[in-house]
């Protein structure tokens, strides 16, 4: 059964893109204490990598952003999410922890600046496919009940029901995707377009799943896609 997918439309309009994708199935949270050091010594470890370098000359920040105004979003008002956690942590010094599943997420997000996203699996009604939204999909924002619809062209992820899960490709999950310390079933995304992207996912990945092992119990499959390989099936 197909879990995750690109449409067609996706990879011919942005081929260098590649998604690690990891699917934790039965998840039970362990003795997360320690993860808030481990957090809290990345933050600090990654703004003293960062220094003074602006952000957008960070070769995969620079790469979404140019993917960002390939479906006519900018970059500037919407930034993607990795740009986003970082600009927070060199502005402001810290990353606020959220629960174990997204700390991990954005940890590893920070140390590579790339977006991954954890996606709560409960609402979901079939495959999760990447594509060009038609305009017809429906999302609802966190904090905020109304029903809510993506731009014509606007990349976003949805299930087979219409359901937005995040919009804008990489900038906003949606409230029923927010992983919580009670998700049972998750979907996680490991995303680059910039050259040499591929390696940058695998190695994220694999730490990705070293520190997840450490800290939550669960079974994981994962798989790289790419123009190759567009679909994740378990």
């Amino acid at each position: 059964m197909t879990v995750f997918q690109y449409h067609n439309t996706i990879i011919e309009q942005f081929p260098h893109t590649v998604g690690g994708i990891i699917l934790a199935e039965n998840i039970q949270i362990g003795d997360a204490t320690a993860l808030v050091e481990v957090y809290d010594a990345e933050q600090k470890a990654v703004i003293e990598k960062i220094g003074s370098k602006p952000l957008s000359e960070i070769d995969s920040l620079a790469a979404w952003r140019r993917t960002f105004r390939g479906f006519n979003v900018n970059p500037t008002k919407y930034r993607s999410a990795p740009e986003a956690l970082l600009r927070r942590l060199t502005k402001k010094g810290d990353i606020p922890h959220i629960n174990p599943l997204v700390d991990i997420g954005n940890l590893i997000s920070i140390r590579y600046a790339l977006p991954i996203a954890v996606f709560d699996l409960t609402h979901v009604q079939g495959a999760i496919t990447v594509h060009l939204a038609d305009g017809s999909e429906h999302y609802k924002e966190l904090g905020n009940d109304e029903t809510l619809h993506p731009e014509v062209g606007e990349v976003v992820f949805s299930d087979e029901k219409t359901m937005v899960v995040a919009r804008r490709w990489c900038w906003r999950q949606s409230a029923e995707s927010a992983a919580q310390a009670t998700t049972s079933n998750a979907l996680i995304t490991i995303e680059a377009q910039h050259e040499g992207g591929r390696g940058d996912v695998e190695s994220a990945l694999n730490d990705f799943l070293e520190v997840w092992d450490t800290y939550v119990m669960s079974s994981t499959q994962h798989a790289i896609l790419d123009r190759t390989n567009t679909a994740f099936r378990d």
